[in-house]
């Protein structure tokens, strides 16, 4: 999924509510508390842009988005099981005030991802051993990885800088392509596949019969 972080005057982004990429409309807050005015200029640090799409408003302080509160992340990929996604958003909302709390959060959602892809839960280490044994893919171990290591080192201080922000927002685009590359996809070949013709179905079946049995 295309993803543009939001920016403070930037003309388009990815709209924090809606997830949408979209024309943004930005203001300087008028200072009145009903927010029923805006003004383009003014020396006011709390400016405010509004979706084209979803017509809402984020809030900024200066460059800082404050509301809604998710920093630069991109939205979590649909398909994220809803017990993952929950702490991929709590790692969100903290990305920005606590770069360090942020990948440790992370960890957490990979290590309920592994255990929705059949890991025990007990280790993630060993989950993901487990899952390169039942055929997970390099890239992926590598991206669980990268997440998993990170992760441990915001909890216990090493040598990444886990409070770069820039580190941590790769991060979430790691977790989001381990859920397309080993639930979205998937899901995407199995509907092609079941609205192959029935023929053709049964045909593939046999050759893949065949095959095995001539192996």
């Amino acid at each position: 999924m295309p993803y543009i972080a939001p920016q403070s005057g930037l003309k388009s982004f990815t709209c924090p509510h809606c997830s949408v990429i979209a024309r943004q409309y930005h203001y300087y807050s008028s200072g009145k508390l009903d927010g029923s005015q805006y003004g383009v200029e003014s020396q006011n640090p709390v400016r405010v842009s509004k979706c084209e799409h979803c017509e809402k408003l984020a809030l900024w302080y200066f460059d800082q988005l404050v509301y809604p509160n998710r920093g630069a992340s991109p939205p979590p990929n649909p398909d994220m099981p809803c017990e993952v996604a929950v702490d991929y958003e709590e790692a969100a909302g903290v990305s920005t005030q606590s770069p360090r709390g942020s990948p440790a959060l992370l960890r957490l959602a990979i290590q309920k991802l592994c255990i929705h892809l059949g890991g025990k839960g007990k280790n993630i280490n060993d989950d993901i051993a487990l899952l390169m044994k039942n055929g997970l893919p390099q890239r992926v171990q590598q991206a669980l990885d990268v997440v998993r290591v990170v992760g441990n080192n915001a909890v216990h201080p090493g040598q990444i800088a886990v409070d770069d922000g820039e580190v941590v927002a790769h991060l979430f685009t790691l977790v989001n392509l381990i859920a397309e590359y080993m639930i979205s996809m998937p899901k995407k070949i199995a509907g092609l596949y079941d609205d192959l013709p029935a023929a053709a179905r049964s045909a593939i079946a046999k050759r893949d019969d065949i095959s095995g049995s001539s192996s």
